[in-house]
């Protein structure tokens, strides 16, 4: 789960499943999915880990752990957006094979009005 959380920590894109035309899946979506499961086998050791992501990792590592937060507990997933509205680092984003940028503070304020 280490090398994992580490992928994560410095991760400046976030896509949740294949990207571009190629269909590529980025190897922090690995990363993602990968404490998402294991979120299921060993919850306190994956809450310890995904807690200390949202607060030392890039932007788009607190985006990852935040919506870790929010699949494992909808109170912490929400108090974890809530945080970071505060915050503007700015990361890239991938849907399928459109490109973008947000920062933290409006990738937040979205999850949190359920978009």
């Amino acid at each position: 789960m280490d090398a994992a959380i580490e992928e994560l920590a410095r991760a400046d894109t976030l896509a949740f499943g294949k990207v571009g035309i190629a269909g590529t899946l980025l190897p922090e979506t690995k990363a993602y999915r990968w404490v998402d499961r294991a979120s299921d086998e060993q919850p306190e050791e994956a809450r310890k880990k995904v807690d200390w992501l949202l607060n030392h990792g890039s932007p788009a590592g607190k985006a990852y752990a935040a919506t870790l937060l929010d699949r494992a507990d909808a109170a912490a997933g929400r108090a974890a957006w809530t945080k970071l509205q505060a915050d503007e680092g700015a990361f890239t984003t991938f849907s399928g094979c459109l490109l973008g940028r947000a920062s933290l503070r409006e990738y937040a304020t979205e999850r949190l009005m359920g978009e």
